[in-house]
């Protein structure tokens, strides 16, 4: 697809979706890579634009650069955000809050700890989201399984050929130590999505190298 258009049907979309507003963002696009620029009024809303562009057709990579820039009414301390993303993650019950730590500074949340399933990890980040003073989430929790499973490869494999967004055919799966490497092209970014989160479903599983291309 002609960087032009592809730049042009990006911000057609951007102006279309109600929950962002566009008129503080630059989209330059090179090769079909995107890269935003500008500023947003929260977190929330930076993670939405990223959604946003991936789901136009032709997009093969996002470079990030958004600012989140708060209204200066709703400015938060970092405390005040510590203790918000805290209530957060305990009330959150798929998070095991217990085994989660929480750095804060200038309204970056870090998240430290160790977790057995990788959808506990994303749910940590997911709950702090919406949190009003949040800029970013660095979401350094590991996931260390308790159960280790000899045959993860074939758990995976199967997984992808069940499943009916998914063409399997076009995909290799690598399993090192509980390290899962996946490689190959597919379609959309939503297949992309399912191959990885198929990965991240198997028992054992504690790391997936995503070397995965958009677009055939």
């Amino acid at each position: 697809m002609d960087d032009l258009k592809l730049r042009n049907d990006i911000l057609d979309e951007l102006e279309f979706e109600p929950s962002i507003n566009a008129a503080n963002i630059g989209v330059a696009v090179s090769n079909g890579i995107v890269t935003l620029s500008g500023h947003v009024a929260s977190y929330a809303e930076k993670l939405q634009v990223e959604k946003v562009v991936r789901r136009v057709r032709g997009v093969r990579a996002i470079a990030e650069e958004i600012e989140v820039r708060y209204p200066s009414d709703k400015s938060v301390t970092d405390d005040d955000l510590a203790r918000r993303a805290a209530d957060a993650l305990r009330w959150d019950v798929t998070v095991p809050h217990q085994q989660i730590e929480l750095v804060v500074e200038n309204g970056l949340v870090r998240l430290l700890g160790e977790v057995p399933w990788q959808f506990q990890r994303v749910a940590a980040e997911k709950a702090l989201r919406t949190l009003i003073g949040l800029v970013g989430v660095a979401n350094d929790i590991v996931v260390k399984p308790t159960l280790q499973q000899a045959d993860v490869k074939k758990q995976i494999e199967n997984a992808l050929m069940r499943r009916a967004e998914i063409e399997a055919s076009g995909i290799s799966v690598t399993v090192t130590d509980g390290k899962v490497i996946l490689d190959g092209t597919v379609d959309t970014w939503d297949e992309h999505d399912a191959v990885e989160n198929a990965a991240w479903s198997a028992p054992g599983v504690k790391q997936v190298i995503d070397h995965l291309k958009i677009g055939r």
